[in-house]
């Protein structure tokens, strides 16, 4: 048991703090600023899995809640944020992995939709951008899409194949990518 937890401070009180402030929208967090309490022992993994003290967390509903929490701040640390506290936990990578990609249109007016582990449904767009890190040992690329606030999701395998389906080459706009919500996103780098 952590220092927090023994303080009354873990999970538990968290989803008592966060369950009458979660209804459709999400919360204000970003007008919350809490002391930092500590860090709770949670880790995302790449995959999007969450862990507790190195165990899984079974409950998408409780996995879900803690999501519209999530905050990355300037310091390139995520926390779980309330109007009463703020706790640290570890993330490998992004947040969030984009499992489903739905389009509307096509060509310049097309809109590409990516769905979350955790069930948000973001366009892509000038607010929602989708990214390229290509990784400097394997050469692999990761694309991202931003999600809210500095909270990322990475693009699934299956998903970035989708989505590869749909890149076209527009020399004009400097080599190949896609089209969604009125942007183009150059996948060349």
């Amino acid at each position: 048991m952590t220092s927090i937890e023994k303080s009354g401070l873990g999970p538990a009180r968290l989803l008592q703090d966060i369950e009458s402030l979660v209804g459709k929208d999400l919360p204000p967090i970003d007008q919350w600023h809490p002391p930092l309490s500590g860090s709770l022992d949670i880790l995302i993994k790449r995959n999007g899995q969450w862990l507790y003290q190195g165990d899984p967390m079974e409950r998408d509903a409780v996995v879900r809640m803690f999501s519209t929490i999530l905050r990355k701040e300037d310091d390139g640390e995520y926390y779980l944020v309330t109007p009463v506290e703020k706790v640290r936990i570890q993330v490998e990578d992004a947040p969030f992995v984009a499992i489903g990609l739905r389009k509307e249109g096509s060509g310049r007016e097309q809109s590409l939709y990516i769905t979350t582990n955790v069930g948000d449904e973001v366009r892509i767009d000038a607010q929602h951008p989708l990214r390229i890190q290509v990784d400097p040992e394997s050469q692999e690329p990761a694309p991202y899409v931003l999600v809210r606030g500095r909270l990322e999701a990475l693009l699934s395998r299956a998903v970035y194949y989708e989505l590869a389906t749909l890149v076209e080459e527009m020399p004009d706009q400097g080599g190949y990518g896609v089209w969604s919500g009125g942007v183009f996103f150059n996948l060349t780098g």
